[in-house]
């Protein structure tokens, strides 16, 4: 939740920039939005962005951690790489699916200061926006884009927790890092550089299906054909500069966060 406080005026630029079908450039944008709507409208969208993490970072990681001890380990106490994907990806789809309705609330937030006054939401709060949804497009439009957004959750959370499963042994087999804050760090930093990556393309779709009206897209295969006609496969990587500027500390407060609280939970673990 602190994290995406922090991040959240990074989250705006990049959706902004994504929902450009030009080509945005960073500091344009940032300049653009506080010289027309204020500083403020950097933070268009937080409660629905708190609600988001609320449930779909709750629910990834509550989901991943069951799976993955379910699956068991082996006798020296660890997890498979097949395991631990099976478990992320089992986890990015539930909280994708439980955080799609926060997730489209908080895109429009944050989208409609870009819009003409005419066709602006104006949506209060978080909650003002799921009711609003579901009674002005019905139920069934709090999931609009929950494809592409599972798609995105699966391989955020497989991208995120798998790789920097790994690349915390790594580190720790060196020698050089302990299991300290430093080896969480210099791992969670290196798996939000990776996550970033994989998932541009779908937080790409997702955020271009959930914001424009009904029917503009018949399907996620549809709107990745017409993105790509129209504007190039480099379509799919923007706003990759504030995602990653966003993620990478996001996820660096997240693992921090994750690593104190199994300490907490189990005091053998606290070095």
């Amino acid at each position: 939740m602190a994290a995406a406080v922090c991040t959240h005026p990074l989250d705006t630029l990049k959706i902004r920039m994504q929902t450009n079908t030009g080509k945005p450039d960073l500091l344009k944008t940032l300049v653009g939005v506080v010289r027309t709507e204020g500083v403020f409208a950097l933070y268009s969208g937080l409660s629905a962005s708190l609600l988001r993490q609320a449930t779909y970072s709750t629910a990834r990681f509550a989901v991943n951690d069951y799976i993955k001890a379910k699956l068991g380990t082996d006798k020296k106490g660890r997890t498979s790489l097949a395991k631990s994907m099976t478990a992320a990806v089992l986890g990015g789809i539930a909280g994708g699916i439980i955080g799609t309705p926060a997730d489209i609330t908080n895109i429009r937030m944050q989208d409609d200061g870009r819009l003409p006054v005419a066709q602006r939401r104006g949506y209060k709060n978080a909650f003002d926006g799921l009711i609003r949804i579901s009674r002005e497009e019905g139920f069934a439009a709090l999931f609009r884009g929950w494809a592409p957004n599972t798609q995105r959750a699966a391989f955020m959370t497989a991208s995120q927790i798998v790789s920097y499963d790994v690349f915390k042994a790594q580190l720790l087999s060196t020698g050089w890092f302990k299991d300290n804050i430093l080896t969480h760090f210099s791992a969670s930093f290196l798996a939000g550089l990776v996550a970033t990556t994989i998932t541009s393309p779908f937080d790409v779709l997702k955020t271009r299906i959930m914001t424009v009206p009904t029917g503009t897209y018949s399907s996620s295969m549809d709107a990745a054909t017409k993105i790509l006609r129209s504007e190039g496969p480099l379509a799919f990587f923007k706003g990759w500069i504030p995602s990653f500027t966003r993620l990478g500390p996001h996820t660096i407060l997240t693992f921090i966060a994750y690593e104190k609280l199994k300490q907490f939970y189990n005091p053998s673990l606290r070095g």
